[in-house]
């Protein structure tokens, strides 16, 4: 049994290292369909243990709803000299401010967006959804049916956060941003709001459907 346990977690530790996305439960079972669900959690389990207390620079941890081997958040700067990454594949300011509001409102329209930041922000919206940070989850049910958008789950796996209830305080993230905090974003703290992969009651589907990119 201790020889197929050590097994089982070599191969769930391969899969996590593996796949370019965080590896959910889900797809450990369908993936592990010959070994029983309670050996594959026990596995889990002791493979989490295991690297609970391993040195080194690599650590295993939960992220938008799944698994995945990274980088200690000490080592990143390091990390990012040897990858060189060019201006293009960074977000602007004024992106980080629009993802920012969409974090903290979701969901919200592009012109509520616009009147939180005091600028048109559509063309950044385009880019925050070609990067698959933001999504489209509805209509919003007024005159003109704008777009409602929300974060997906790239943007957490991105941001390194388990769910919105990571989120730091909205405070604390425009001050990273070297941004003033709207009122009208102050007032709302989305640790008390349900992440928002599928659209809310009343709210019409938007293109795609409810679900993001789950990693």
């Amino acid at each position: 049994m201790i020889d197929a346990l050590a097994d089982l977690k070599a191969i769930i530790e391969a899969l996590i290292f593996a796949s370019p996305d965080p590896l959910t439960l889900k797809i450990l079972l369908k993936t592990l369909d010959d070994e029983p669900r309670e050996h594959v959690e026990e596995a889990l389990a002791a493979l989490r243990r295991d690297w609970g207390d391993r040195p080194g620079g690599l650590q295993l941890i939960e992220v938008a709803g799944g698994y995945q081997i990274v980088t200690r958040p000490e080592l990143h700067d390091r990390v990012r000299r040897l990858f060189h990454e060019h201006s293009s594949q960074r977000l602007s300011v004024q992106a980080l401010e629009t993802l920012a509001v969409i974090a903290y409102r979701q969901p919200v329209t592009g012109p509520e967006i616009a009147e939180i930041r005091g600028v048109n922000t559509s063309g950044v919206i385009g880019t925050l959804v070609d990067r698959r940070l933001v999504k489209v989850v509805g209509r919003k049910a007024v005159i003109g049916r704008p777009f409602l958008y929300a974060t997906t789950r790239e943007f957490l796996d991105r941001f390194g956060l388990k769910d919105l209830t990571d989120l730091p305080k909205v405070e604390d993230m425009a001050e990273a941003l070297g941004m003033e905090v709207p009122p009208a974003l102050a007032a709302d703290d989305p640790r008390d709001a349900a992440l928002p992969f599928e659209p809310p009651p009343g709210i019409a589907a938007g293109p795609g459907g409810g679900a993001g990119k789950v990693h």
